[in-house]
């Protein structure tokens, strides 16, 4: 019999498995993990799961240890190497595989590393993530024999690289066509450093690159475009080189940002507004899915496209599973994860989602500092994450919820608590992965986004809560 194998508790998350190397994360609980889902796995019928690793110090062992885990349970692995996670996704469709392991910290700090994980087509989170642990908790791995390493015959070693490069380039489809861009793009030391740098030597354009050199020390500043002071190094260089827009990956390459010609930040809805014209034009009445913090203003550009806005829940494992249900061509959220089964594969990818933003540019006559000026114009808060207790985060929405029903309050609580005003709207929801809370106000005005704040903050201390710094 096995021996089990107890995870720290606090790892196991709602999207993914993350922890600190050393502390609350080991190469056993690695081993263990591809043991548990190899298992679980097996039980669908599965016989192959592609892993792949980001650019961090400690992420080729832990592939090694996830490897292990997996020959053990009876699991053939594909290992793709070092990648961003988007070319893991690539390659369980590319593979033909059943399922896919990728080793990422995303874009936590340094010394935080994790798993992200798929099975039969679809993200493996929520109660997936906790049957892992209680699998592990008792021993009850697939009983193949005790294997001290994985054999030749369960391991290969394969490529995806070069074809994953290709359906990027196909995606701009039709090089001679439109505008030449002169573009610069930052990787921020993270995994997707590599493909970036190869991927712009075939398409057209100029293109100038900032730390795409892998390093998972992150020597040039965080690999989180959603933070502005992040982008800084992007707008100084935008605006001295004159380029048309400037892009920015995550750690792991799942997530964009973006400045636009004048060294301005577009946020992941205004981006979206971008990418959805053209999908509407193709796909006239589609429904596009945004996530709750996304701005009114993206629903409202939605619909006078033509489209069918929805509004989802954050959490990009749970915007893939509507994006199924749905038939959602595009989506996206606003910390830069898009989604595209427009042409691609559904699951969020920024690459791809920056090639078909060239493409957009190139081709429609409008910059993105044009389309950022047309739009409405609203103030808005960025979002807040505050500090609350895992244990406390959700009774305080219950509660914040009760008072606003009780008053009669136009309320959507599909994902926390958003409250549409005269003024505009503000929302406060809990963090699936972290122990916050999460708040975001936008107005037509000054006056109102204040009205809102004011809203949002007397609902906080009514539960106790010190709201956050405006």
């Amino acid at each position: 019999m096995p021996s089990p194998h107890n995870f720290d508790p606090t790892i196991l998350r709602e999207y993914d498995v993350r922890g600190i190397v050393g502390e609350t994360l080991s190469r056993d609980d690695a081993r263990a993990l591809g043991r548990a889902f190899g298992t679980i796995a097996g039980e669908t019928g599965a016989t192959t799961v592609c892993v792949g690793y980001d650019g961090r110090t400690t992420s080729p062992q832990m592939e090694a240890a996830v490897v292990e885990g997996l020959s053990q349970a009876g699991i053939a692995a594909k290992r793709v190497g070092l990648g961003p996670t988007p070319m893991l996704y690539f390659a369980i469709h590319h593979l033909s595989a059943d399922g896919g392991i990728m080793i990422t910290g995303s874009h936590n700090p340094p010394d935080h590393n994790g798993f992200k994980m798929m099975l039969g087509g679809k993200p493996f989170f929520g109660s997936d993530i906790q049957r892992l642990g209680e699998v592990a908790a008792r021993g009850a791995f697939a009983d193949v024999g005790e294997v001290a390493e994985p054999s030749v015959e369960s391991v290969a070693t394969v490529s995806v690289d070069e074809p994953y490069l290709d359906i990027l380039v196909e995606a701009y489809d039709g090089t001679g066509e439109g505008e030449e861009l002169k573009v610069a793009w930052d990787a921020g030391n993270g995994a997707a450093g590599e493909i970036m740098a190869r991927l712009t030597q075939r398409l057209p354009g100029t293109h100038m690159l900032l730390n795409e050199t892998i390093d998972g020390s992150f020597p040039s500043h965080h690999p989180d475009p959603t933070v502005a002071e992040n982008l800084a190094q992007l707008q100084d260089t935008v605006r001295r080189e004159g380029c048309d827009l400037g892009i920015a990956f995550d750690g792991d390459g799942d997530r964009i940002g973006v400045v636009d010609g004048e060294g301005e930040i577009l946020w992941g809805d205004q981006l979206m507004v971008a990418l959805a014209g053209e999908v509407l034009e193709d796909m006239p009445g589609a429904t596009i899915i945004a996530d709750v913090k996304a701005s009114q203003v993206l629903f409202d550009e939605i619909a006078r496209m033509g489209g069918t806005p929805l509004m989802g829940r954050t959490g990009h494992s749970l915007i893939k599973a509507q994006m199924a249900e749905t038939g959602a061509p595009l989506a996206g959220e606003m910390s830069g994860h898009i989604f595209f089964a427009d042409r691609y594969f559904g699951y969020d990818d920024a690459l791809y989602a920056a090639v078909r933003l060239l493409r957009v540019v190139a081709r429609g006559g409008e910059s993105l500092a044009d389309l950022r000026k047309r739009l409405p114009k609203v103030v808005n808060t960025p979002e807040l994450r505050f500090d609350c207790a895992d244990t406390r985060k959700f009774a305080v929405i219950e509660e914040v919820k009760a008072r606003l029903a009780a008053e009669g309050t136009e309320i959507n609580d599909m994902d926390g608590v958003r409250v549409q005003t005269s003024d505009g709207w503000w929302l406060l929801r809990a963090s699936n992965t972290q122990a916050v809370l999460v708040a975001r106000c936008e107005s037509g005005d000054k006056e109102g986004l204040e009205r809102l704040k004011a809203d949002l903050v007397d609902q906080l201390r009514q539960s106790g809560v010190e709201p956050p710094k405006f």
